[in-house]
Formats: structure tokens, C-alpha cells, sequence
């Protein structure tokens, strides 16, 4: 019977032997521990959304959420987003992306002086492109009732404009005129 040697990244190696009795056996790992992927959800929006944003402010992206019950409230949940953003009508300005847990924004960033902490953002300066914007973050929501994890968009524009999602801002009526889609999928991960 033969064997099996892994290798460590530096030096060693665990070493695996067949089984004496039965040339099919299967090696059986351990189900239990941390890292482990416990259940994955995930929301795809394929429509387009606009709003009227004060600067300053943010909004929900209607159909970009998704729900999760952990089965402990020691697992952590990693929340991975894609959304496609157009350039806010207006100027080249920048979009911004706000994830939220319930009514709490989480994974954003530093507070410094007049900036703005935001979980992810683009700039697209022209009106017929679009921008894919990533959001990952691994959160401790530390409960086992469900929780909704979901995506606002704001703009760093002053005064109030319309942002876009899943077009651009002039989404005319031409083949090479895109159309885009978002996700947000979120994975209980054993602690």
C-alpha cells in the first residue's frame, strides 16, 4: 500500500497511510472546527435603481440585501458584495457604499477631520460607464436571530443628485449602452 505526505510551508510533513484492509477506503476528515463554512446566501439584483441623495446622506439599493440566521453566535459572517455603479447625474463625482447589519453601518473607515468614512466607493467620470465596486468584510454579529446585512449608496457631490445603480446615468437606448447586475452574498463561518 502506498502513502500520502503533505508538506508544510517551511519544513515537516504529515504523512497519510492507506488503509491495510480495504484498497477503497476513504479517508475521513474531522466536520467540525473553525473556518468551516457553515451556509451561504446570496441575493442577485438584476434591475436598476436611481435616487435623489442629498450630499452628506445615503439611501438603501432597493433589492441588494440579504438575510442570515446563524446557527451560533460565536460564528462570524463574511459578507462579500459586487454592485455596479454609474456616475452620479452632475459632475464626475464619486460614489459611496455603506454596509449595513440591521440599522448599523459597519466595515467603514477612519473618521479623519472632514472625510468621509465610507465601506466602498468609485469615481466614474463618464456618463456611459460604469463602475464594479467590491465590498468584503468578515463581521462578529454575535447573535443567532436573523440579520439582514445591506447596501446603501451615497455621493460625495454638495447639493443633492441622482445615483445609479446597475446603469449609467445616461442609460440611453443603444447597444452599447450597458446594463449590469449586483450581488450580496453573505457565509456563516465557524468560530
Amino acid at each position: 500500500m502506498g502513502s500520502v505526505r503533505l508538506y508544510g510551508a517551511t519544513s515537516g510533513y504529515l504523512e497519510l497511510q492507506a488503509p491495510d484492509v480495504a484498497p477503497d477506503a476513504a479517508l475521513v476528515l474531522p466536520s467540525t472546527g473553525f473556518g468551516k463554512i457553515l451556509q451561504v446566501v446570496s441575493t442577485t439584483k438584476t434591475d436598476t435603481f436611481t435616487a435623489s441623495v442629498a450630499q452628506g446622506a445615503n439611501t438603501a439599493i432597493t433589492g441588494l440585501s440579504v438575510s442570515i440566521t446563524p446557527s451560533s453566535a460565536t460564528s462570524k459572517v463574511l459578507v462579500q458584495a459586487s454592485v455596479s455603479v454609474g456616475k452620479p447625474d452632475g459632475g464626475g463625482v464619486s460614489s459611496f457604499l455603506y454596509l449595513f447589519r440591521g440599522v448599523t453601518q459597519i466595515g467603514l473607515g477612519d473618521t479623519a477631520s472632514n472625510r468621509t468614512p465610507i465601506s466602498s466607493g468609485v469615481f466614474v467620470d463618464a456618463s456611459e460607464s460604469l463602475g464594479s465596486v467590491p465590498i468584503l468584510f468578515l463581521d462578529s454579529p454575535a447573535t443567532t436571530s436573523a440579520t439582514t446585512y445591506s447596501i446603501n449608496i451615497g455621493h460625495g457631490l454638495g447639493g443633492t443628485t441622482t445615483v445609479n445603480v446597475n446603469r449609467n446615468s445616461s442609460d440611453t437606448d443603444f447597444n452599447y449602452i450597458p446594463r449590469a447586475v449586483s450581488t450580496i452574498t453573505v457565509m456563516e463561518v465557524s468560530a
